[in-house]
C-alpha cells in the first residue's frame, strides 16, 4: 500500500503533461522557436524555461529551428506528435505564413492548437547613434530624395516589421531597401556595426542595445508611446495614422494534443510568468505587455492578425526569403 502511495505521489508531482516524456529515460519537453538565436522570442523562451522546468517537473529545452519566415521549425512541431512534449514559442510572422507561402507543408489553423498569447510590444525603428535619423519624418525625406538608398533591416521578408515599412513606403510614395534576417540578433549586429542605415524591430530586441548606447530608436509603431520610451514619439504623432504595429509571442501545440495537457502548460506558463523576477523582466527589458491569454483568446486574436497582415501580403506579392 505505502508503495502504491508513493508512486501516485510521484505521477501528480511529475504533472499530466510531463508524464510522457518521463517514460523514456532522459527525454525533455522541447520548445520549438522558429528563428536564430538572439532574438526576442529566443529571449523570451529561455527566459521561462527555467519556471516550466520546475513546475512541469521534466527537462524544458529551448530548440532553435530557424528559416522560411518561421515555417520550418513551426513544421516540426505541427507534425510532431501531440503528446505534451513538443511544443511552439513562436512570434507576429505566424499570422503571415499561409499568405506568405502558398506551398506551405503544414495548414496553421489545422495542425496546430492555441495555447497562449504570451504578450506584445511595439515595433520600432532603430539605428546607429551616428546615423542621421531623428525622427520618421527625416526618413521619409531622405527616402524621398534618394530613391532606394535607404535601406532597413528585418526578421526577414513577410514578417511584421518588413509588413509595416512595406505600409510606410506605400503612404509616403518613398522606396527604399530591405536586407532581410534570419533572426533579430543578425539584424542587431549589421545595425550596430552600420551595415544597414536601420532597422525595425520589437522595442523588446532593440531596447538593451538603446539601454547600451549603441543603437538610438526614433519612431514608434505603438497605438501609445511606451512608459519606458515616453520620449519616443509614435508614427502617428508625426503624421502617419493608421499605421500601427506591435510583436507578440504566442505558444501553439501540435493539433490533438488533449485538452488537460494545453490547459496545463497554459497554467504553468502563467505561473512561470508571474514570478517577480521574470515579470519585470518581460516588463522592463523586453518591453512586453503582459498579456497570458487562454487559449480562446489566442485564437481569436490570431484570426484578427491573419486577415489584417495577409491582405498586406496578398496585396503587395510577398512570398518568403
Amino acid at each position: 500500500m505505502n508503495r502504491i502511495t508513493r508512486r501516485a505521489t510521484l505521477g501528480v508531482a511529475a504533472t499530466a503533461l510531463a508524464a510522457p516524456s518521463l517514460r523514456a529515460q532522459g527525454a525533455a519537453i522541447r520548445i520549438v522557436v522558429p528563428f536564430g538565436p538572439g532574438g526576442s522570442t529566443d529571449a523570451v523562451a529561455r527566459l521561462v524555461s527555467p519556471g516550466l522546468t520546475q513546475r512541469l517537473g521534466v527537462p524544458v529545452v529551448v530548440e532553435n529551428r530557424g528559416g522560411a519566415a518561421g515555417s520550418i521549425g513551426t513544421d516540426i512541431v505541427a507534425k510532431a506528435r501531440p503528446d505534451g512534449q513538443t511544443w511552439l514559442l513562436t512570434f507576429d510572422s505566424h499570422a503571415t505564413l499561409a499568405a506568405l507561402i502558398p506551398q506551405l507543408p503544414f495548414n496553421p489553423d489545422r495542425d496546430l492548437d492555441p495555447v497562449m498569447l504570451i504578450g506584445g510590444a511595439p515595433y520600432v525603428l532603430a539605428c546607429k547613434p551616428d546615423k542621421p535619423f531623428r525622427n520618421i519624418t527625416e526618413v521619409v525625406d531622405a527616402a524621398k530624395a534618394r530613391p532606394e538608398a535607404v535601406s532597413f533591416g528585418s526578421t526577414g521578408n513577410g514578417t511584421i516589421g518588413h509588413l509595416t515599412m512595406v505600409l510606410l513606403q506605400g503612404r509616403t510614395g518613398t522606396r527604399m531597401t530591405h536586407l532581410p534576417y534570419r533572426s533579430g540578433g543578425l539584424a542587431v549586429n549589421d545595425t550596430v556595426a552600420g551595415h544597414v542605415d536601420m532597422m525595425i524591430g520589437s522595442a523588446a530586441v532593440v531596447h538593451p542595445h538603446v539601454r547600451g548606447g549603441t543603437l538610438r530608436t526614433f519612431a514608434q509603431f505603438g497605438p501609445q508611446r511606451l512608459p519606458a520610451l515616453a520620449d519616443l514619439p509614435t508614427v502617428a504623432e508625426a503624421g502617419i495614422q493608421g499605421l500601427e504595429a506591435e510583436a507578440w509571442w504566442g505558444v501553439f501545440a501540435p493539433h490533438g494534443t488533449p485538452q488537460a495537457t494545453v490547459a496545463r502548460m497554459n497554467a504553468a506558463l502563467k505561473e512561470s510568468l508571474a514570478e517577480e523576477q521574470v515579470r519585470r523582466t518581460m516588463q522592463e527589458t523586453q518591453q512586453a505587455r503582459l498579456i497570458m491569454s487562454s487559449p480562446e483568446e489566442l485564437g481569436t486574436f490570431l484570426q484578427r492578425e491573419v486577415a489584417k497582415w495577409g491582405a498586406v501580403v496578398r496585396d503587395n506579392n510577398i512570398r518568403a526569403d
